[in-house]
């Protein structure tokens, strides 16, 4: 289910809601990233928003938060990056955006998406919180978001239950990528010296070996909380039926293959 919902989902942060946001007065994309995703939880200060994302660097948040707030409000910028996720998912999507099909799949995934429980997710919470939207299209891409965030909220509650930090859970994933830390976009601007003392720190934990590969300790607990994550994401799903979730797998795989190529 994540391989179908993340590239819907993900339409969000492609150019067409970029220009969006540039449009309100955003200096750059990440200004638009922050205004966007941290919309749903209200003028909350750096610190709070960078408890709930998890996963970026010391101080990544507080150079965007709350200085977008002077330049558009939480409900404008959840406004704007719905308007912009919908023109994005459509133009990518083109005819299969005014087929009955994604009209039965997004009803199917707001199901879903509306169903899950909000204890210990603050951000799929907040996103619950907003109006569904009544168009198909965006519809579909608010039901996306929900069901990403839903799991990603889940995600980070088991990075946290097995010790693994933000940035440390980048590391893994470039390595699990075969890539080196710093070749891996969301960690290669940091520092040397701070990249390098995460590693160490995963290298002093038993995770990452002298070579800085995995070790079996450090593959067997990203395998753990891989599993943990897809447990906690789950229960999304149980509204549905077993014919129904199969439904909405195959109706699913044509428009997120189609949202694979938003940046082709």
């Amino acid at each position: 289910m994540f391989e179908l919902v993340e590239p819907i989902a993900a339409v969000t942060f492609s150019e067409i809601p970029n220009e969006a946001f540039l449009a309100l007065g955003m200096r750059n994309y990440w200004d638009g990233y922050f205004a966007g995703r941290a919309a749903p939880l209200g003028p909350a200060p750096a610190a709070v928003v960078h408890a709930v994302f998890y996963n970026f660097a010391d101080g990544e948040v507080a150079r965007h938060i709350p200085w977008v707030w002077g330049k558009t409000t939480p409900q404008e910028a959840i406004a704007v990056r719905e308007r912009g996720s919908a023109a994005a998912l459509r133009q990518v999507l083109g005819e299969l955006a005014d087929s009955p099909a994604l009209v039965r799949v997004a009803d199917l995934a707001t199901r879903a998406a509306v169903s899950a429980p909000i204890e210990g997710r603050a951000l799929y919470a907040g996103l619950r919180d907003l109006d569904v939207p009544e168009e198909p299209v965006a519809r579909l891409w608010h039901a996306a978001t929900l069901l990403r965030e839903h799991r990603g909220d889940g995600h980070n509650a088991a990075l946290l239950a097995h010790g693994i930090g933000g940035t440390e859970a980048h590391v893994l994933l470039a390595l699990s990528l075969g890539m080196r830390p710093e070749e891996f976009g969301r960690v290669h601007h940091l520092p040397t010296e701070q990249l390098a003392a995460v590693v160490d720190g995963l290298r002093g934990r038993g995770l990452v070996d002298t070579a800085g590969g995995f070790t079996d300790a450090g593959r067997q607990t990203r395998d753990r909380i891989e599993a943990l994550t897809d447990e906690l994401a789950a229960p999304a799903y149980e509204v549905l039926s077993a014919d129904e979730l199969d439904e909405l797998i195959t109706g699913l795989e044509p428009l997120a293959t189609a949202a694979r190529t938003i940046d082709d």
